[in-house]
């Protein structure tokens, strides 16, 4: 194959600011239909999935189809993968055969072999350590309800010090807003991510969900136990007591605040039934943004 220059996209700071800024421009010109090019006609994506997915799955697969392109979805237990292929080798074989790469794993080391062995772009579909995709989706919506310019929002994550936490707090270091999370003590986001954005942007960590959301233009949370942790989930559920946004917690919020959950959901744990159907939620076109973020992503990867 020949040489060329290869990006990838494993986490947000990957992207500039301005080329973070970009796609999400991109992403809502394609949402409204001014966008019509084929940039992956004849182009293959190659999507792995050792976690099972909803909507990763289905948006990439409809997204690389609208671009021109023809997407392979690729279980462990459809390759060699799951018989314990390592991951640089299919790396190699892969990236002779596709245009890109999409990966949802658990491990962030099979995503950095992906991009250190293949030679085709990397897109990170979701690991144990980050979820740019999601956080791209996100940040679309906000700007569909604020405004372009995002610097003068307030944003407040509730829950677990995840992914998603981590990749807020990625987002916040290359964008520059506002970012409140509020975790129990033993579920930290990552510390070198937290160190870093605090570099950059005005991050405020606490352990009470209302000091969060109180003020805050966005609200968002996650399932208390992720996939792979079904196991702790009692645990968890004792330990994320209080932290469950209610309709009154979302009454301390700006006037104009939305409400943004990642899905998928369990009503009454993390979120009550009202504030998730309620006038504030924005998830249905949250969850529908991945599909044009990701084909802004894949546009500028492997177009």
């Amino acid at each position: 194959m020949s040489q060329r220059t290869v990006r990838h996209f494993l986490q947000i700071p990957d992207f500039s600011r301005q080329e973070l800024l970009d796609t999400l421009d991109l992403a809502a010109r394609m949402k409204r239909g001014e966008y019509t090019e084929k940039p992956l006609a004849g182009k293959t994506l190659a999507m792995i999935f050792a976690k099972s997915s909803t909507r990763t799955r289905v948006s990439f697969e409809v997204g690389t189809v609208q671009l021109g392109g023809h997407a392979l979805f690729l279980s462990s237990r459809d390759i060699q993968l799951g018989r314990g292929e390592p991951i640089r080798d299919m790396a190699r074989v892969l990236s002779r055969y596709v245009d890109g790469i999409m990966i949802r794993t658990f491990d962030q080391q099979d995503l950095v072999d992906l991009a250190t062995y293949g030679s085709v772009p990397i897109i990170n579909g979701l690991t144990d350590l980050l979820h740019p995709c999601q956080i791209m989706a996100d940040l679309l919506t906000i700007q569909e309800n604020f405004g372009a310019d995002l610097s003068g929002v307030k944003v407040a994550w509730v829950g677990d010090g995840n992914n998603m936490a981590n990749s807020w707090l990625n987002a916040a270091y290359r964008l520059g807003f506002e970012l409140r999370l509020a975790y129990p003590a033993g579920y930290e986001p990552d510390a070198a991510i937290l160190e870093r954005a605090r570099g950059a942007a005005n991050i405020i960590t606490t352990r009470d969900p209302a000091e969060a959301v109180a003020g805050a233009d966005v609200v968002n949370t996650d399932v208390w136990a992720s996939m792979g942790q079904e196991d702790e989930s009692a645990k968890r559920a004792a330990d994320f007591q209080g932290y469950c946004i209610t309709e009154e917690m979302m009454e301390t919020a700006t006037d104009r605040a939305v409400f943004l959950h990642c899905l998928p959901a369990h009503r009454g744990e993390e979120v009550t039934e009202g504030v998730l159907e309620g006038p504030r939620s924005r998830v249905w076109d949250e969850a529908e943004n991945r599909l044009h973020v990701q084909k802004a992503i894949m546009a500028t990867l492997m177009g």
